[in-house]
């Protein structure tokens, strides 16, 4: 490594004391959380065995979902591998409770791109095929549109959604105070309006999470945040019983529901990854703050603001060029442990408008808590960082990439 870039890191990292602190104050709150429901619910050995056939009475899919209710302090969740990503969570969430003739309202701007064929698809089996109607409220000024939001959303409005992270956008990802202020509101248009969050991203990154703030659901994916960087696969979705039952018969059947789903792998791995998660998310967000004060005293524009509190784990910075943004990703990926061989090029990648390069050297396919970078090939050139194991392997990855650049 170049003296010279090393020394340019440690100096702009020298002005993240504060910033650090706050980090590792939130990771310790979080951490007690957890370990207070492993205790609570009596954790041992039982829990982690594999099980197969139809999963009836399934010990440890049951207290898993338990333990995840608990945390994020909701009456009822859902856990498992047999949720395939984050975005089949969330079109669960949507599908299990709307129905033809219900009225879904985006108040965040356009959801996650993966989400907009599964609500206004055509001949697919989407949201728009029930006869469901969307409507969209973008932000403004990276808030609520409230004004907006009282015209377009009604009493007769079934769910209303937003989206914590930022996707591909040039925005913050929402505050916990935004999103708990936003669910007031909607719940005074009608109490029985269900608020929906994507979480994805955002798992761990407060003392609170959106189910602390009224929210009747929210999903994410366990190869992000909670999964702690090593869980398989899956997703999960927590909230209020009587909606996270209605996800259930969904997942599986309207008879059966939540009384059946093996797994044949065992659970270990989801166990001790959701105990992990605090750190490691915290080891993510140490990450981030770096990346966005290397690349700003290099004259960068990042977001968010090293001189505000993050509430995803997503880094974005905006490069001049399209070479230096498929440059940057392509660092990434080769400081990675996995497939560091390899030279990325944009692709057609399924449910995305735009050629997408992802650098995603991960143990965990597709995982983005590991260090990964993804970006579309569109004005303006943005790259989307995310994760990190270690914060050591986040810091080394830095150099390497002012060391490019530079």
């Amino acid at each position: 490594m170049n003296i010279k870039v090393k020394e340019f890191v440690d100096k702009s990292e020298s002005k993240l004391t504060e910033q650090f602190k706050k980090v590792d104050e939130i990771a310790l709150y979080n951490q007690e959380k957890v370990l207070k429901a492993f205790q609570k619910y009596e954790v041992g050995q039982r829990h982690f065995s594999q099980t197969n056939g139809y999963g009836y009475d399934d010990i440890g899919r049951d207290t898993l979902c338990k333990i995840y209710a608990d945390v994020f302090h909701a009456e009822s969740a859902i856990v498992s591998p047999l949720i395939v990503s984050g975005t089949h969570a969330l079109t669960l969430g949507l599908m299990g409770v709307l129905r033809p003739n219900d009225e879904l309202v985006a108040i965040s701007g356009a959801p996650y791109d993966t989400l907009m064929e599964v609500i206004n698809g055509v001949g697919n089996g989407s949201l728009r095929d029930f006869n469901v109607t969307y409507k969209q409220v973008n932000l403004k000024d990276g808030d609520f549109d409230y004004d907006t939001i009282s015209k377009v959303v009604t009493k007769n409005t079934k769910m209303v959604f937003m989206g914590r992270s930022r996707g591909y956008e040039w925005r913050d990802a929402l505050t916990i105070e935004q999103i708990k202020k936003a669910t007031e509101f909607v719940k005074n248009i009608s109490k029985d309006i269900i608020v929906m969050c994507d979480n994805c991203y955002g798992e761990f990154m407060d003392i609170y999470e959106p189910t602390d703030v009224g929210v009747d659901l929210m999903a994410g994916s366990l190869i992000k945040n909670p999964g702690g960087g090593i869980v398989p696969t899956g997703g999960y979705l927590a909230g209020k019983k009587e909606v996270v039952d209605l996800v259930g018969f969904r997942l599986t059947s309207p008879s059966i529901g939540m009384e059946v789903g093996s797994y044949a792998y065992g659970y270990k791995d989801f166990y001790q990854g959701f105990f992990l998660a605090p750190h490691v998310v915290a080891q993510a967000t140490k990450g981030s703050f770096l990346f966005g004060q290397v690349f700003e005293d290099l004259g960068f524009e990042t977001m968010p603001k090293v001189t505000t509190q993050p509430n995803d784990i997503i880094r974005s910075i905006k490069f001049d060029t399209k070479e230096q943004l498929i440059e940057f990703c392509r660092t990434i990926q080769k400081v990675s442990p996995v497939d560091s061989n390899l030279t990325l090029e944009p692709w057609d990648m399924p449910g995305y408008e735009d050629q997408v390069i992802m650098a995603a050297g991960a143990f965990v396919a597709g995982s983005s808590i590991e260090l990964s970078a993804d970006s579309p090939i569109k004005e303006p050139y943005i790259a989307y960082l995310q994760g990190g194991l270690t914060y050591e392997h986040v810091k080394l990855a830095c150099m390497y990439c002012v060391e490019k650049l530079m």
